[in-house]
């Protein structure tokens, strides 16, 4: 495996290690069974130093496909000092943890992020218990019917195992990385209440994690302490990296674009025109949120909520929650809490 210059392949998931700037590589690692396809590991290195932003899934695929990325470059699992986490899902937290336990790797991590990996490393904690219960008030029981059979009853969490406390737990501020290179560390809530992005402003750089993606919108709010206004939340944090200079996004997910404000751009006016069908869903005469997420189109393809599956139900359902509690909070709609569903009106 040799690194290839940043472009030179149309499929951005494709396995390799590919140049992005001086010193950076992204790498992108598989997600079995999972539509995302693969994520994006960047290596920053000054040929002596070696720090990964995220790490990838803790899957024996994902660890051979990083070592034999590493060695491209010159180096070796056990040489990268620390990972800088961008937010603590499984697919960019997991590996890190479990590399540390074998080399001895330094991990970071956003302080606000605790709650979540606390409630995550509980072995008695139902896997999505926080999202079930929000589907029981979005009146979602059809959805948490299928959910079931396709992840059982098992009340451990499958990856207990694998949510131990980082390191460091970060702020926002300036940090150094390499001896001669620093980040900004920005924090970015809304996808999950800890979540932040890097910014390298002297290679005009923003490793965006799951906050800006060039092809998706990211869920909102998919962790095990929901937030109160968790699209609120993400409408803020894009507004606050819109306000700061243009760069170069290195996301999560996807191949690299030129421009993060023009991303940025596009989240904003598509969260405005949901937030407007959603309300006009409610006038129609939708009353709760499963009701909504039923009558709207879902994904660039317009599918219905019945032809997709059932995680991807839960989080079509949970969005639409969140946009309909967003309208609530700016007195757009009412809403009540009637036998533990919550039913919105016009006001």
């Amino acid at each position: 495996m040799e690194p290839l210059p940043e472009g030179s392949n149309s499929n951005w998931a494709d396995p390799g290690v590919y140049e992005v700037a001086a010193g950076v590589y992204r790498i992108p690692l598989p997600l079995p069974n999972d539509a995302l396809r693969a994520v994006n590991v960047y290596a920053v290195t000054d040929g002596t130093n070696l720090v990964l932003v995220d790490s990838g899934w803790a899957l024996t695929e994902s660890r051979q496909l990083l070592a034999d990325a590493l060695k491209a470059i010159d180096a070796e699992l056990g040489d990268v000092r620390e990972f800088l986490i961008t937010h603590v899902h499984r697919d960019h937290y997991t590996q890190a943890v479990a590399l540390r336990r074998e080399f001895g790797n330094r991990i970071a991590l956003g302080k606000l992020e605790q709650p979540s990996l606390d409630a995550s490393a509980n072995p008695n904690q139902f896997p999505m218990q926080a999202q079930l219960d929000l589907l029981r008030l979005s009146d979602g029981q059809e959805v948490i019917t299928a959910l079931s059979k396709l992840f059982g009853s098992e009340p451990r969490h499958p990856e207990a195992n694998l949510w131990e406390e980082p390191d460091e737990w970060l702020t926002p501020g300036r940090r150094a990385v390499l001896p001669d290179r620093e980040f900004d560390v920005v924090h970015t809530p809304g996808h999950t209440n800890g979540h932040v992005v890097f910014v390298d402003g002297a290679a005009n750089l923003l490793f965006s994690g799951d906050h800006v993606l060039p092809h998706i919108t990211p869920s909102i709010g998919f962790q095990p302490v929901p937030a109160e206004l968790p699209l609120n939340d993400y409408l803020d944090s894009l507004r606050l990296v819109r306000g700061m200079p243009d760069r170069r996004m290195l996301p999560a997910h996807g191949p690299v674009t030129d421009s993060v404000h023009a991303r940025i751009d596009e989240l904003l006016e598509h969260h405005r025109q949901r937030l407007e069908t959603m309300a006009a869903q409610i006038e129609a005469g939708a009353s709760t949120a499963f009701e909504a997420a039923n009558r709207l189109g879902w994904t660039r393809r317009g599918r219905k909520l019945s032809e997709m599956d059932a995680f991807n139900q839960m989080l079509a359902v949970l969005e639409t929650g969140a946009h309909l509690d967003l309208l609530v909070s700016q007195n757009k709609l009412a809403a009540e809490d009637v036998d533990g569903i919550r039913r919105y009106k016009t006001t």
